[in-house]
């Protein structure tokens, strides 16, 4: 059987990001969904970071008996995925990411300035004005944003403390990009593109960083439509694919 862990990103929990994927994989992949560490309180942890989520997710796969996995990383979920590969690749049989947030590591010039206009842009704001130009702030220009929510559950109203975090955190990690290009085991990328243009910024980059790698574009779509728009039957097959090879390529890989 073929094990996947599952990690969201900084806006919907792992169950809502992932459901048409859990349900169009079928007998083909067990999921295991794995929520952020941001979100298990009401506030983020005071001495939140990267390396308590790296270590939360060595706590899930042990408690589901899992040694080795495939890992699927969202958003936030993505950079935690890449900086989980780096630094236990041997755990990992494949990697696959949609858009992950940003690339753990000393960012190039040009990263930099995508990651840093973000910032810059949600310095001072709260709440549904955060997260109104945390959206917008990620779509191509002209592109139109989707509605926001006439109504915030307590669970959504942790999202704008929570992302800060995760973005404070991505700042600090301490990470060396030459793990990344150390790693053999399969990469599948993805993106959308209607998403702004420091996505295909980051593909680029992993596509010389990472000695196995699949990257695809998927068009008419973006980092906030729904995901069943997301999880189409194309992406899914391309999933199954990168899991059916990893899983065959496995016992060539040294441990």
């Amino acid at each position: 059987m073929v094990h996947v862990i599952c990690l969201p990103g900084g806006v919907a929990p792992a169950a809502q990001r992932y459901a048409p994927l859990l349900t169009a994989v079928g007998d083909g992949a067990e999921l295991h969904l794995k929520d952020l560490e941001v979100y298990r309180n009401e506030a983020p942890p005071a001495d939140y970071s990267v390396q308590l989520e790296l270590d939360a997710i060595d706590r899930f796969a042990d408690a589901n008996s899992l040694d080795r996995f495939h890992l699927l990383g969202y958003s936030g979920g993505g950079f935690m995925s890449l900086a989980y590969a780096g630094t236990r690749p041997r755990r990992i049989i494949s990697l696959a990411l949609f858009e992950p947030a940003s690339i753990p590591g000393l960012l190039t010039q040009e990263e930099s300035a995508g990651f840093g206009a973000l910032a810059e842009k949600l310095r001072g704001l709260d709440g549904p004005d955060f997260m109104a130009a945390f959206v917008r702030e990620q779509l191509k220009p002209g592109v139109e944003p989707p509605p926001a929510p006439k109504s915030t559950s307590p669970e959504m109203q942790k999202r704008p403390a929570g992302i800060a975090a995760m973005m404070r955190a991505f700042r600090t990690y301490q990470f060396e990009r030459s793990m990344l290009e150390a790693c053999q085991f399969p990469v599948f990328l993805a993106y959308g593109d209607l998403t702004h243009e420091s996505e295909s910024t980051r593909a680029g980059v992993l596509a010389r960083l990472f000695q196995d790698i699949h990257v695809r574009r998927f068009p008419a779509i973006h980092h906030f439509v729904p995901p069943e728009q997301i999880y189409t039957a194309t992406h899914v097959r391309s999933l199954l694919d990168h899991w059916r090879r990893a899983e065959e390529l496995a016992p060539q890989l040294p441990l």
